[in-house]
């Protein structure tokens, strides 16, 4: 395994995180437990969940299985949406904040959060008080490092700037949606997280799937796959997509990969990525996951790469 620093802190995270989205849902406790260890065995470190995902269960589910491995990983969390039906159970102030670290505390069964990441801009609440809240929260030290997900580049900035002047701590890192057929954060995100030093987690780097090559152009989606309901994996199904899936496949393929290694090679040669977060429903998943980082893509390579996706989005 790769270790690269979140952004521009000393922390080491693994290039290939783990998503956990699934967990406590379509993977019960059994299945994230044999998971996790499979993803500690490859080297493993970074395990991104939130205090949403299935309920709350995804937190607990994590806890359970990291029981004793504490020191070997790094949790990564989320707080903004909603968590109850009250006016005050959502959103980045700092009641919520406060209430909703206690109770992923809670659920993940642990004194500290490692990166604790507000999971969406909140334009209802102050963002001086959001930042000031978590900057209370490292003080306390329950939280250990803090982040953004899916800020656009002049919230990123705004927020950064603030932190300067008041003297809090900084976002380390942003978690934006980014894959090869979803690249618009490279307009203007991706300088902005360079600029102030953020480190970049991609999600869905394998666009729910899709870029697996498990879907196959004028096939019904495979049985028990995501793309049979998916709208989110369905709106790639476009007979473009498959030919420029067909191209990757084939670069990928001639040179001894799958196109879902290419996939997560693709976005880890660009050095603002400090940890791409891939999904596991199978400890299959994570081994396979984890291979990715075996592959480093030659300058060339990428370049070649990047005139294929350009060469798409000008048909």
């Amino acid at each position: 395994m790769q270790y690269r620093n979140l952004g521009s802190s000393g922390l080491k995270v693994s290039a290939i995180g783990l998503g956990t989205n699934q967990f406590g849902g379509k993977v019960d406790q059994k299945g994230v437990t044999n998971i996790i260890a499979a993803a500690i065995d490859a080297g493993i470190n970074f395990f991104d969940t939130a205090n949403v995902y299935q309920g709350g269960r995804s937190e607990e589910t994590i806890g359970k299985a990291i029981k004793g491995k504490r020191g070997q990983v790094l949790i990564a969390t989320k707080v903004f949406n909603p968590t109850g039906e009250g006016h005050n159970e959502r959103g980045s102030s700092r009641k919520h904040i406060m209430d909703a670290v206690e109770a992923s505390l809670h659920r993940l069964d642990t004194n500290y959060i490692d990166l604790y990441q507000m999971h969406r801009w909140d334009k209802e609440t102050p963002i001086e008080e959001t930042l000031r809240a978590l900057d209370d929260l490292i003080t306390q030290g329950k939280v250990r490092y803090i982040g953004s997900s899916a800020f656009a580049s002049w919230q990123i900035a705004h927020a950064q700037d603030l932190a300067g002047l008041h003297g809090w701590n900084k976002f380390v890192s942003d978690q934006p949606h980014y894959h090869m057929l979803e690249r618009h954060i490279q307009e203007e995100v991706i300088p902005a997280c360079e600029y102030f030093g953020l480190g970049i987690l991609p999600y869905f780097p394998l666009a729910g799937g899709f870029l697996t090559g498990k879907y196959k152009q004028g096939q019904s989606a495979p049985e028990g796959s995501r793309g049979e309901t998916s709208q989110y994996v369905q709106r790639y199904m476009t007979d473009e997509n498959y030919h420029f899936l067909d191209q990757l496949t084939t670069f990928a393929q001639s040179r001894g990969h799958t196109i879902g290694e290419l996939a997560h090679a693709w976005l880890l040669a660009q050095p603002v990525i400090s940890s791409v977060i891939s999904g596991a429903t199978k400890v299959e998943h994570v081994q396979a996951n984890a291979k990715s980082v075996e592959w480093e893509l030659s300058a060339e390579e990428f370049a070649e790469v990047n005139q294929i996706l350009d060469v798409e989005e000008s048909q």
